[in-house]
């Protein structure tokens, strides 16, 4: 059960730290137009943070041995940065934001389940399994 959350542990915050380091980091976020420099240096500064933060995660995760003590924290750390997504996601009409942008803005997802063609946020077809990653890991640490 151990190697099992720290495989979804793993995952999870590959999911908050890669990707967007990946997905972000071109005319999309960092250098779109659209976006005043002050934007871009914030998207530059949390890309980056969460690179880092991961980086101690994966660190606690895979050093940890037998202990759960380090697994709890990397878990709490990728709960928070999800949870940051979410919440976001939620307060879009309390400060105007929207999930994509209208310059160069990062295409949906396109899926055809069964002849029942529809589309989804890319972002939250990504970070919705992720989180439930979080989740899996802590009930599988839970279960140690």
């Amino acid at each position: 059960m151990l190697l099992t959350a720290k495989i979804l542990l793993t995952i999870a915050t590959l999911g908050y730290s890669a990707i967007p380091s990946l997905f972000d980091s071109n005319s999309t976020h960092v250098t779109n137009p659209s976006y005043p420099g002050h934007a871009r240096f914030h998207v530059v500064w949390q890309v980056s943070s969460y690179v880092y933060i991961a980086a101690l995660s994966l660190y606690l995760i895979w050093t940890a041995g037998t202990e759960t003590a380090p697994l709890w924290i990397a878990s709490i750390l990728a709960g928070a940065a999800y949870l940051g997504f979410w919440t976001a996601v939620i307060f879009r009409p309390v400060y105007g934001g929207k999930l994509v942008s209208e310059v160069n803005p990062v295409p949906p997802f396109a899926w055809n389940v069964f002849g029942w063609k529809f589309q989804t946020d890319a972002n939250v077809t990504l970070f919705t399994p992720a989180f439930l990653l979080v989740i899996a890991g802590m009930l599988a640490i839970a279960c140690v």
